[in-house]
Formats: C-alpha cells, sequence, structure tokens
C-alpha cells in the first residue's frame, strides 16, 4: 500500500477526465453561487473544535471539472481541513476520506485517471472531505495527547462544520448526507468514527479491515513461512496456478509443511506467496520496535524459558540464528544509494520512509545526507537476512529491513540511533530478536469464546493454548489506539464493508469477523443495514498499478460503487446488490465459482486455451483462446476485456466484448519460442455500462497455461 496506507500499522503498533455523474439526485441538482464564507455562528458539538476558520477560498479547474476549494481549521488546535465543493452538480452529499493515520489534509491533491479521490467525490454528486486527523501529535500514541481525537473527533468536527459551510455555498437542506471511507488503519478509523458518534455519518465504507487481533499477529506468521519455505514457496504458487497440481504441499519436508499449514490456517492466501522474493516484512518493521517496547521480556523468556519454540526446539532455528562481530565499512546515504542503484524505497521498513520527517532533526542539511544502508565488512553466508538488528558500540539496536550480499538496508529507527554509526566500528549482527518474534502469535491466543476460530491450531483437545502465553494481548491495545475503542458492531446508518481475497496485511478473514459483530447487534436486520463484499485477485494496496498485473487486479472501482451504493441505499432506499456469498474454512474465504451465485459486484472471468486450464502445443501452432465475463446479478455489464498474452502484465489486445451481463471473447494466438507461459484475459464491468469513465469500473481476471515444445 502507499506510505501513508502503510503508516497505518505503524500507529497501530506505536501505541498501538470528468465524467457524467451517475447518481440520481434526490433533490434539484445545486450550482453554487459565490458567497463570502463565514465561520462566526456555528455551534460545535465538542468544544474542543468550538472556533473553525478558513484561511482559503477559491474556485479551482481541474480538466473539465470545476470546484471550489475551501481550506481551513480550528482555533487552538492542529487540525486542518480541506473541503472540495463541485460548482455544478452537487446533490445533497459528501465523501470525507479517513486516512490510515494523521495524515495532510491535502492528500488526495494531484491524483488522477481511477485514483482520484476528488474526481470519483465530485461525479458521485458529492463534495469530498479530508483533514490532517489532528495533526502530527495525533499520529503519536505516546505524545500524550488524547487519542480519540486522531481516531475520530478531529475528522468528526470537519464533517460537522462542512455542512455549516455548505448550507453557504449551496442552498441549506434540512440533512446533508455524509460518507466515511477509509482503509486498512483508515478502515479501523471509520468504524471508530461511526461507533463513536452520532449525527456526523449517514453511513460507512471502510475496507481491508483488520480484526482486534491482527496486529502483529497476521504479520508474525508470515514472516516465519516466508524464513521456513523460501524458493519452496515457488512449488506451493505453482500448484495453485492455472494448470497446476492442486496440492501446495508437495515436496514440502516437515517443518516447512507444519509452517504452511500454519500460515493458511492463520488466513494467509496461499496463492499470494508469487511475491515472497518482493513483499517484504511490509508493516512489521514498523511494528517491530514497539511489541519491543511494549513486551521487552518475551525476547529473553523466547530462548530461555519452557513453553516457547526457542528453548523447547532449538534446532528448529539452528540453520538461522546469527550472532556475527562485523565492522562498518562504508555508511551510505541516499544519495550515494541513488547512484549505486539500490532500492531504498523497497519496503516501508528503509529508511526512505522516514528520511524527509528525519533529517532535520539528525542535523542533517537535507534527506539526501541521510544514512539509508551500510556496507559491512562480514556477513553470514547462505541465507539473506529479511530483518535484523545491528547492536552498535553504545549497545543500542539498530533495525535492518534487509541484509544481502554485504549491503545492510536500515530500517524504520529513531533518528537519534541512526545518527550514531559511522564508518570502522565495530558492530554484532544479531537477528535473535527477529527469529523471536516470527513465533509470538502462538503465544498470543485469545479467550476460546469462538470470535477467533484461526487461533484453535494452537489449542489442546481442551481448549487450553498448547504454548506459554503472554501476559496481555497487544491487537486489542494497538486497535483502540487506531480507532479510539475495539469496534464492536454498534453503528447508526448503513456499511458496506469491501475485503480482498489475496490480501496478505489484512487477511480476508477478519471481514467476516466484524460481519458478525454487526448480527450479533442488529439479528435479523443484518441486511438492512450492512453488506460485506469480497474482492478476487485483489491486495492490500489501494493503487491502480499493482506488483503483478497478469496476477491481481485494482480494487479501486469496488470502493467507488461501494460508496455510490451506499448512498442510494441511505436517501432512497434502493438496496444495493447482496453481501458476497462466502464460506470461512480453515481460515480460508470459500466463494461459489459462478457470478449468480456469489453475488457481491465483481464479474466472475474464466479462460480455457484449447479448451483447457492448461495446454500443450509446438512451436507456431495456434492455441484457442476462449473466455467468458459473468457479472452478479444487478452489479451492471462488461466494459471492457483484454488479452495479455505472454503474462508479462502488458495487455497487448482488445478481446472486442459484447455488451451485456454475460459475455464471451475468443481468439487465436501462436508462439514463437518454447517455453511455458500464462495467457490472461482481464474484464471489467460498470454499473452503468459506460465504457468511458475511469470510475466504479469493477476488474477481475482469470489465466491459462501453455507449454510450448520445440
Amino acid at each position: 500500500m502507499r506510505a501513508g496506507m502503510l503508516a497505518a500499522t505503524a500507529t497501530l503498533a506505536l501505541a498501538c477526465v470528468a465524467a457524467t455523474p451517475v447518481m440520481a439526485a434526490p433533490a434539484a441538482v445545486e450550482t453554487p453561487a459565490k458567497t463570502t464564507l463565514r465561520a462566526d455562528g456555528y455551534t460545535a458539538d465538542d468544544a474542543m473544535f468550538a472556533h473553525p476558520f478558513v484561511d482559503l477560498d477559491e474556485v479551482r479547474h481541474d480538466g473539465t471539472m470545476a470546484y471550489r476549494y475551501v481550506h481551513g481549521g480550528f482555533e487552538g488546535t492542529d487540525t486542518r481541513f480541506s473541503y472540495y465543493f463541485p460548482v455544478d452538480g452537487w446533490q445533497g452529499r459528501f465523501f470525507q476520506y479517513i486516512t490510515p493515520v494523521p495524515d495532510s489534509e491535502t492528500l488526495s491533491q494531484g491524483l488522477s485517471g481511477e485514483e482520484d479521490r476528488i474526481g470519483a467525490a465530485l461525479t458521485s454528486g458529492a463534495y469530498f472531505i479530508e483533514t490532517n486527523g489532528g495533526g502530527p501529535k495525533a499520529a503519536d500514541p505516546i505524545g500524550g495527547m488524547d487519542q480519540t481525537i486522531g481516531a475520530y473527533r478531529a475528522n468528526a468536527a470537519a464533517a460537522r462544520f462542512s455542512r455549516f459551510v455548505a448550507a453557504q455555498v449551496y442552498a441549506p437542506r434540512p440533512h446533508v448526507y455524509g460518507y466515511a471511507y477509509g482503509g486498512s488503519g483508515g478502515a479501523y478509523r471509520t468504524l471508530g468514527s461511526l461507533e463513536n458518534t452520532h449525527g456526523v455519518w449517514d453511513g460507512a465504507v471502510p475496507y481491508v479491515l483488520g480484526s482486534p487481533m491482527a496486529i502483529p499477529n497476521m504479520f508474525t506468521v508470515r514472516l516465519n513461512a516466508m524464513r521456513v519455505l523460501g524458493p519452496k514457496l515457488d512449488g506451493v504458487v505453482a500448484a495453485l496456478d492455472a494448470g497446476g497440481s492442486g496440492n501446495p504441499y508437495a515436496g514440502l519436508d516437515a517443518q516447512q509443511k507444519a509452517a504452511l499449514v500454519e500460515a493458511t490456517r492463520m488466513g494467509f492466501p496461499p496463492q499470494s506467496w508469487y511475491a515472497w522474493r518482493t513483499m517484504g516484512p511490509h508493516a512489521f518493521a514498523l511494528l517491530f520496535g514497539a511489541v519491543r517496547m511494549v513486551d521487552p521480556s518475551y525476547f529473553s523468556d523466547f530462548w530461555s524459558q519452557p513453553g516457547y519454540e526457542g528453548h523447547d526446539s532449538p534446532e528448529l532455528y539452528a540453520a538461522d540464528r546469527t550472532h556475527t562481530a562485523t565492522r562498518i565499512v562504508e555508511v551510505i546515504t541516499e544519495a550515494k544509494a541513488a547512484t549505486m542503484g539500490l532500492d531504498t524505497g523497497r519496503s516501508p521498513g528503509t529508511a526512505k520512509g522516514t528520511a524527509d520527517l528525519a533529517w532535520k532533526a539528525m542535523g542533517l542539511n537535507s534527506a539526501d545526507e541521510v544514512p539509508v544502508a551500510l556496507r559491512l565488512e562480514q556477513v553470514p553466508q547462505g541465507k539473506p537476512l529479511l530483518l535484523a538488528d545491528l547492536v552498535l558500540p553504545s549497545g543500542k539496536k539498530l533495525l535492518l529491513s534487509d541484509v544481502k550480499d554485504g549491503i545492510a538496508m536500515i530500517g524504520i529507527n529513531d533518528p537519534r540511533v541512526v545518527a550514531e554509526v559511522k564508518a570502522g566500528d565495530a558492530v554484532t549482527l544479531d537477528n535473535s530478536d527477529i527469529l523471536a518474534v516470527e513465533s509470538y502469535h502462538r503465544h498470543q491466543v485469545p479467550p476460546n469464546d469462538g470470535q477467533y476460530p484461526v487461533w484453535d491450531q494452537f489449542r489442546t483437545a481442551d481448549g487450553t493454548p498448547r504454548y506459554a502465553q503472554r501476559k496481555m494481548l497487544l491487537g486489542p491495545m494497538f486497535t483502540k489506539n487506531a480507532s479510539g475503542a475495539v469496534p464492536n458492531g454498534k453503528f447508526d446508518g448503513k456499511v458496506i464493508l469491501i475485503e480482498n481475497m489475496w490480501d496478505r496485511e489484512a487477511l480476508a478473514w477478519q471481514g467476516d469477523w466484524y460481519r458478525r459483530q454487526v448480527a450479533a447487534n442488529v439479528g435479523a436486520s443484518l441486511d438492512d443495514r450492512f453488506r460485506i463484499w469480497y474482492t478476487d485477485r485483489a491486495l492490500h494496496g489501494d493503487q491502480t498499478r499493482q506488483d503483478d498485473p497478469s496476477r491481481v487486479i485494482s480494487y479501486i472501482g469496488v470502493l467507488q460503487q461501494a460508496l455510490r451504493d451506499l448512498s442510494a441505499w441511505v436517501e432512497t432506499g434502493k438496496a444495493p446488490p447482496q453481501s458476497t456469498q462466502y464460506k470461512v474454512v480453515d481460515g480460508q474465504i470459500q466463494v461459489p465459482a459462478t457470478a449468480s451465485a456469489r453475488q457481491g459486484i465483481q464479474p466472475v472471468v474464466t479462460i480455457t486455451a484449447n479448451g483447457k486450464a492448461q495446454t500443450d502445443v509446438r512451436r507456431g501452432e495456434p492455441v484457442r483462446l476462449a473466455g467468458t465475463v459473468s457479472v452478479p446479478p444487478g452489479a451492471g455489464s462488461v466494459v471492457s476485456a483484454q488479452w495479455d498474452f505472454e503474462g508479462d502484465g502488458t495487455f497487448d489486445e482488445d478481446a472486442k466484448p459484447g455488451t451485456g451481463a454475460n459475455v464471451t471473447v475468443s481468439t487465436t494466438h501462436s508462439f514463437d519460442k518454447p517455453g511455458t507461459y500464462f495467457v490472461v484475459l482481464r474484464a471489467a464491468s460498470q454499473r452503468e455500462g459506460d465504457a468511458n469513465t475511469p470510475f466504479a469500473r469493477i476488474q477481475n481476471l482469470s489465466r491459462a497455461k501453455i507449454v510450448v515444445r520445440p
């Protein structure tokens, strides 16, 4: 996920162009007359935000769209907001984007195409709101600020005041409808906002939501599997891909099989291991320091106390554990790294993620001078270290995000510790704490009350934990610091929750956890208040370009359509398409094969090569490719289909689909060189059948395997 989205989990841990509007207007469409905005006369519900101000008010043009941009804040606070009022086509609502952590109130400016949040709102008849969530202090849970400010109060204050401003920009209305949405940490904050306020928002679209037990457990289980299986994960992926055996455990030894079973039963989607070489520790590089801070004795207990794997089965770690004396040969700055071709932004664990904020605190003249990597005199041979500590002469530990070929990438650290590194210093490379934390989830077994069945694998027959347990569960603590309270499923209004089946960070079963909380509160009226839509072949990040477009798709269109459907549901009573039909089996989300049975709003795409999922042909021999695209009932019609013949993420040819909810496409293609190819068919549907708009296009894809012989 992009940097702001990734920073969400850090806060959890440390505390823890234009398109035609498609929404039917509930009232006459309004065009604002230019007036002088005022803040006096506003009555606030929250005394902290009683004195709003406007410091910028101007009309802006973005392509063919025009909107009135209003910027301001609240006196005596660091909270700032941005409002974007459409000049034409406002239909009495607003969409408010809630960032994963308190961030910039201008974060969405400059986005384009499908990712354009402002344009998507304006073309849906809404004005758009974004805040800084209370400012930098609100993002620092150990800085003494009331955590509820960043969790929901700053966003609520901006939403309330926006209605006062809208009444001046447009004509006053009896009610301006408001909808919040946010992903990852922003999903926690979106639900925290809805559950802890009244009369501010009429509904919400949280997406890629975790559960109160997500942090750090969803990361530790994956790190363990990545270390234990390594290149064996290639075979796991091949077995589950088109033309594969279907048996991901073939060829694994007992330890490798156990690690894969554990991760899969915890909810990690096995198809998503395709990116094991590049996905890195992700947000765990931000979380790790917080776990050590909150539970420091765990790291010695793991190696010294019965009931912990490090003590009970040290042989499992013998090949990977290192305590290597070495020396810093060279300190590599951001500027030097660029000349070396080092990718300092390869993961959120690298120093680049904090360079722009930290260089001043380190007494440097620019971010280019920030140390981002170290050349070490001696490193362990064999497996690269994904995470490790460098113990400095002072005894302080510097977290490294990657150690390979003598180069150690500096992870997220206190800038004062980074400033200590000097060429020539004798240091020690030690990964004992990293290895220990990979099992942390086994020592965080929640109560046996049925809420978290993925932890049942760590219980004995009588329901008691198999392993020694820590005195506290970190997950609920971190979640509360993000959302102001642990989500409970009690809210006013309506919610459409979006979860992704290949999500490697917010594992998909957690959406069902929240659905069960809502169901426990509303009972038989669940379908009147709540939807959950699962998106197949979608990851965590809300950006158009994914890491492998031949395997996964963007879910931004699902999010945009959810906001439009939520608006119609609240304002006119038009119910959206049904929730995705699914089962949770051993931590995995299983959905029906057909669009009509699966429901939700994502099309189902299938492809065959010579009538099969895999075919063998000779070089130059034509392959008959056939595909189907089916849209669930009431979810729109097909607007595009494209072929990628090489499986490289480049879509070479328009499949020229017909119109309607069910279409077929076909073509022939031959391959000039022997090898194994994966042909991909990617398609999109759109509710109104608009093939030209960049918004609310719902994607899916399918693959077929072709083995070309000489």
